[in-house]
């Protein structure tokens, strides 16, 4: 048992594993020669993820203003990564999806973040690996139950 007057500091690992994550994909991503920013490419993942995805909820999900997300799209749509449809449900927005070349580079990165997952992974078990899981999901949780 750790000394019982020494705070457990769980600051100091998160941030050196959300560095080191962040700092491993925007170099794998960049030697891969995609050479779009992060945002634009989290978007790109938010709107793969999503059924239905409109703007409004992508900039939820992101945690970012409805005008960043915007440019973000609108540099999307002119690259022709993604397209909008007429969403059905509300006439004020559109539904964003992935067109064939948002999709094929989307295959990309996906094939980037398995590899990062694979050297992140390596030496621990599946049991490791799923507590991880449960215990990073709890702790977000967590924090997201403002």
């Amino acid at each position: 048992m750790g000394n019982p007057m020494k705070p457990r500091y769980l600051a100091d690992p998160l941030q050196q594993l959300t560095h080191a994550y962040k700092s491993h994909m925007r170099r794998a991503i960049q030697a891969a020669g995609i050479e779009w920013p992060i945002t634009h490419v989290r978007a790109l993942k938010g709107i793969a993820l999503t059924p239905h995805c409109t703007a409004q909820f992508l900039a939820l999900r992101m945690c970012r203003d409805k005008a960043q997300i915007t440019r973000v799209l609108n540099d999307l749509f002119a690259a022709a990564l993604i397209v909008k449809r007429h969403n059905p449900e509300d006439g004020r927005s559109q539904l964003l999806e992935l067109s064939a070349d948002g999709e094929a580079l989307m295959l990309r990165v996906m094939a980037l973040e398995s590899a990062a997952a694979e050297r992140m992974t390596n030496g621990l078990s599946a049991e490791q690996v799923d507590t991880f899981i449960r215990t990073a999901t709890r702790i977000t949780d967590n924090l997201n139950d403002d």
